[in-house]
């Protein structure tokens, strides 16, 4: 007798899973391999075969969400329909503007020397002298000059998870196949936020909740471009759908769900580094797990710690410069981490010690939760009234943030942050209704998990509260970004799911209200109005970007640069944009040396021509031919008396830049590029 077929929805599970799993073992064995100059095409496809088995292995037979097969293949059209239109709609992010070109960039950078830092030979252009006097740097925009004048090398910014991943796409189809994978990994979290409401409301209340997320313009418009973002949704998402189905449950299939939650969770980090606030969200959850008893604890912990030391120790490793700039947010983060880890453990202690809170104290703490979950709420929304939020105004976020204000007629106070306006921003994308409904619809599901908490039982999905909750409100009062939208709309994209599921759960709730009450009209009258209220908003924002995405031609100007360089060629930055844009561009799509001459030289039209005609007369020595390029214009070529040679000059829609209001069309941009050759002298 043979097996009955799996539900479609315990499939559509583990497909999730398993796919957050495979970023998370790929990304461990590219950035070990990758730190000894071993991640070639011939050790990374094996790598990818034995990821997916291991991961097919890992979540074979592990229950999963109860949907059927109506409603499974409602997901699977709308995530598979998502994934072909912002594949085909991707932006062209290759310049390192943004971090998805710097992303791009070092997946480019990974895939063609099979090393994370690499070096740069200074003997081509006759010697580590200019780079020792401070003349002539390696680095640009998103990527480090790291080692020593005499042996240095470049380190990419940002952590391993997007090199890798995207990676195999440069490998398959270059970086225009690179480009299509942010879309399909961005469906695969649409189809967990889908899960997540299935199991919460309902199957077909999960198919809303996966059309509903999908317009939503913030994601996608990360999932055009190679950002981290939805590297680190997949994983987190599918950790805490483990974690959640864990919960409750017994055996061993429920031991493993854990481990794979835990693993998910803190493999969050190999994405992105401010993944460790919600690693801390989940410790007290697993203290308060422990507390009852419940055995999927210790396999859940052990995965996240497994993860999270390997997330950190790669970090560490190849991305140190990165984690020294942003040392100010990460040594409070970590201090807190040491507080929230000290305080799990100490009343895990006090409460197998016997130790309990007062019982009329818990009795009343349900009501108490709710009602300041509705304060911290009308708080948050409130704060523009009567706050004004500001960081030191010499940071240079600060400066970007006075010339926008110059630019777009605003008062001039490049110390101000808008963090005040984050309530607003999930506005802009979801409608107010729909932020009311979820802040109602939070504070009554609080309530619930705290009464069955007080009965000494967990409430399946109080992981993804705990730790969804906690990640919103720290994102809503420090956004930590520069306030530059859609830029930084990436900020809300735990936020936003998190508002949908919990519009859809009051919805499913209200529609069983009415059914019950035998008004068999309650739950279609109530989708539509769901479907209005959120999906209205959602369009209306989304619409004027409905087309291609921005910065379409930028792949084709990157090789027209590289199809003018010859084999030999050593390129010199002599302007802002060619030393920001171009250097890791050309080094890593068109396999030449790039140096920059620094900002004081290029300054000092003395000191440059004085320069370039040593590097030229260095590169002649060992063999090369000095290639200056510029991109504001040909002017700085001009002024070292050459003949500037136009290479590109095109104009593309790129990001409107806004901070006081939602983005509501493209403007222009344009790459100019033009060359010389330096005859040595």
């Amino acid at each position: 007798m043979t097996d009955p077929a799996p539900e479609p929805g315990h499939v559509l599970t583990r497909v999730a899973l398993g796919a957050g799993l495979w970023v998370v073992l790929v990304t461990a064995a590219g950035g070990l391999l990758a730190a000894v100059g071993g991640w070639s095409p011939w050790v990374g496809w094996p790598v990818a075969v034995l990821a997916a088995a291991g991961s097919v292995a890992a979540v074979r037979g592990l229950p999963g969400v109860r949907v059927g097969a109506g409603a499974a293949a409602a997901m699977v059209a709308l995530v598979a329909g998502f994934a072909v239109y912002a594949g085909v709609t991707h932006s062209e992010h290759v310049l390192p503007r943004r971090d998805a070109a710097s992303n791009l960039q070092a997946a480019v950078s990974l895939a063609a020397t099979h090393e994370r830092v690499v070096p740069v030979d200074p003997s081509v252009i006759g010697g580590p002298g200019p780079l020792e006097r401070g003349d002539v740097t390696v680095q640009s925009a998103a990527f480090y000059q790291v080692g020593s004048p005499a042996s240095p090398a470049v380190q990419p910014q940002f952590l391993l998870a997007p090199a890798v991943v995207y990676g195999y796409g440069v490998w398959v189809g270059g970086p225009p196949l690179a480009q299509w994978l942010p879309a399909v990994v961005m469906a695969l979290v649409l189809l967990v936020v889908g899960l997540f409401a299935a199991h919460l409301a309902g199957p077909w209340w999960g198919v809303a909740a996966t059309g509903l997320t999908a317009v939503l313009f913030p994601v996608l418009n990360v999932a055009r471009g190679t950002y981290s973002e939805q590297l680190a949704l997949l994983t987190l998402a599918g950790g805490l759908l483990a974690v959640t189905l864990a919960v409750g449950r017994v055996g061993r299939p429920v031991e493993r769900l854990a481990v794979l939650g835990g693993v998910l969770v803190g493999g969050t980090g190999l994405a992105r580094v401010d993944a460790l606030r919600e690693v801390l969200l989940l410790v007290p959850f697993l203290a308060v797990g422990a507390a009852l008893g419940h055995r999927w604890v210790r396999p859940a912990a052990l995965g996240l710690v497994a993860s999270s030391v390997v997330a950190w120790a790669l970090a560490l490793g190849l991305s140190y410069r990165y984690l020294g700039d942003i040392h100010a947010s990460l040594l409070p983060l970590a201090a807190i981490a040491v507080v929230v880890l000290a305080g799990s453990v100490a009343g895990l202690w006090l409460w197998r010690r016997g130790r309990r809170l007062p019982a009329a104290l818990t009795g009343r703490l349900p009501g108490a939760v709710a009602a300041l979950t509705l304060a911290v709420g009308v708080g948050l929304w409130t704060r523009p009234w009567w706050m004004t939020v500001r960081q030191d105004p010499s940071d240079p976020g600060a400066v970007y943030v006075a010339g926008m204000q110059r630019r777009q007629g605003l008062p001039v106070d490049g110390g101000r942050t808008y963090a005040e306006h984050t309530v607003d921003w999930l506005s802009w994308y979801v409608g107010w209704v729909a932020l009311v409904v979820a802040l109602l619809a939070l504070a009554a599901l609080l309530r619930r998990a705290f009464r069955a908490l007080d009965d000494g039982r967990l409430v399946p999905w109080a992981p993804v509260l705990v730790v969804a909750v906690g990640s919103t409100v720290l994102t809503l009062l420090r956004p930590g970004i520069t306030p530059d939208h859609p830029w930084a709309d990436r900020r809300l994209l735990i936020m936003l799911p998190f508002v949908v599921v919990l519009v859809v759960v009051a919805a499913a709730w209200a529609a069983r209200r009415l059914t019950a009450s035998g008004r068999r009209w309650g739950t279609p009258l109530v989708a539509v109005v769901t479907v209005l209220a959120v999906g209205v908003p959602a369009v209306l924002a989304t619409w004027p970007f409905r087309g291609v995405g921005v910065e379409r031609g930028s792949l084709a100007a990157a090789r027209d640069v590289c199809a003018v360089l010859e084999p030999d060629d050593v390129v010199l930055g002599i302007d802002g944009r060619a030393s920001s844009e171009w250097p890791q561009t050309v080094r890593g799509m068109c396999g030449r040396p790039f140096f920059v001459a620094t900002t004081p030289v290029r300054k000092d039209p003395h000191r440059l021509a004085a320069l370039v005609a040593e590097v030229a007369r260095g590169a002649a020595s060992s063999g090369h031919r000095l290639v200056v390029l510029a991109a504001d214009g040909p002017e700085a070529i001009e002024g070292l008396g050459l003949t500037p040679r136009s290479v590109v000059d095109i104009r593309f829609p790129e990001e409107e830049h806004a901070l006081d209001r939602p983005p509501r069309r493209t403007d222009l941009g344009g790459v100019r590029v033009s060359v010389a050759e330096v005859p040595a002298r």
